[in-house]
């Protein structure tokens, strides 16, 4: 199965921009359904955007549509999350997940603060 690193995260004034990364190694990766995931303090984990394994299809969490997009790039097996227009609601560590939906393993990876605020 693929292990997965984010990076990218950091602190960002709001209406500022922030692209998160998510390497993945080890597997291979066009066969995972890709999804980035927050949580806030004192919150549930949150799905925020999903993609499809070929990338031709995505979700987003109705609090972030129109702000961010997920992205991948299957050759050099990375997820990407650019997020525009942020607001200190987005606040939070954000996980990259993988999903391989012919056995049903799922991974995580260590999570990315994202601190937004002036």
């Amino acid at each position: 199965q693929v292990q997965l690193v984010e990076s990218g995260g950091g602190l960002v004034q709001p209406g500022g921009s922030l692209t998160l990364s998510c390497a993945a190694s080890g597997s291979i990766f066009r066969l995972y359904v890709m999804g980035w995931y927050r949580q806030a303090p004192g919150k549930q984990r949150e799905l925020v955007a999903g993609i499809n394994s070929s990338g031709s299809s995505t979700n987003y969490a109705d609090s972030v549509k129109g702000r961010f997009t997920i992205s991948r790039d299957n050759a050099k097996k990375t997820v990407f999350l650019q997020m525009n227009s942020l607001k200190p609601d987005d606040t939070a560590v954000y996980y990259c997940n993988a999903y391989r939906s012919y056995d049903g393993v799922e991974v995580w990876g260590q999570g990315t603060l994202v601190s937004v605020s002036s």
